[in-house]
């Protein structure tokens, strides 16, 4: 069935954080082109999330900051309260700093938990105070956009790696409890072409020179699988490799 279909999500109800740009942008026009009522979610950027939810049509804009608990009970608050329940749940919004692996002493404890506060409790605390309603959905659904630094020892930062890494294992156990009412997948994209990673031209050439589909990943392209994970009604604890097929090289 194409995912694209403008009734495959009609009148389900999806969150996507980090949405006001590149992956999360993607991910909630392709749910809402499907059909979908959307909140669209961001720390920052508050003007291009508005911009988007107004383009969205059935879609409304809330800023909240994930690493903080209280912010995501407010946001899961909202979200039921608007759209009558909770369907889907995108953790896609997340935090890096570039620091080469080999330079450890630039990896202050700052920078550190800044890191985990938003890429591992940020996920947690919202995926946690959203169990109750996509358990009430009865078809419930959470995609958590990890990293192929989750699965190799690559990515921005030592710190960022071990993050992913955990969101991953995060994903396997979740999932191991929370069906059937929820299935909790995740997919692991490589190098994307996001607003986060437009100067790091070195980087895009290096995967346009070594991966067998010679390019870097667009938006699209992890739009394009998520949606898939999220129609997949059989299909939970899998952490999907998008990556041109890197692992090969």
């Amino acid at each position: 069935m194409d995912t694209d279909d403008t009734n495959y999500f009609a009148g389900k109800v999806a969150l996507v954080t980090g949405a006001s740009s590149g992956i999360g942008e993607a991910v909630a026009r392709r749910l809402a082109t499907a059909g979908a009522r959307v909140i669209v979610n961001s720390a920052t950027s508050v003007e291009a999330g508005e911009v988007l939810a107004a383009e969205l049509g059935d879609a409304i804009y809330h800023r909240a900051d994930i690493s903080e608990e209280d912010s995501c009970r407010e946001m899961i608050a909202r979200a039921v309260e608007w759209g009558g329940g909770l369907d889907i749940l995108v953790n896609n919004a997340g935090f890096t700093r570039v620091i080469p692996h080999g330079d450890l002493e630039a990896v202050t404890d700052e920078v550190f938990r800044r890191i985990f506060d938003v890429n591992v409790m940020g996920t947690w605390y919202l995926s946690r105070a959203a169990m109750g309603p996509l358990r009430q959905s009865g078809d419930g659904s959470i995609l958590n956009v990890t990293s192929i630094a989750g699965v190799r020892p690559v990515g921005s930062s030592i710190p960022y790696a071990m993050s992913k890494a955990a969101l991953n294992h995060m994903t396997r156990l979740m999932a191991n409890v929370a069906g059937p009412e929820v299935r909790i997948n995740a997919v692991a994209p490589g190098l994307v072409r996001t607003p986060w990673t437009e100067d790091w031209d070195s980087l895009h050439a290096s995967v346009s020179q070594t991966a067998p589909l010679a390019r870097s990943a667009e938006p699209e392209d992890v739009a394009t699988t998520a949606m898939g994970i999220l129609a997949s009604r059989y299909m939970t604890g899998e952490v999907v490799v998008l990556d041109g097929g890197m692992q090969l090289r």
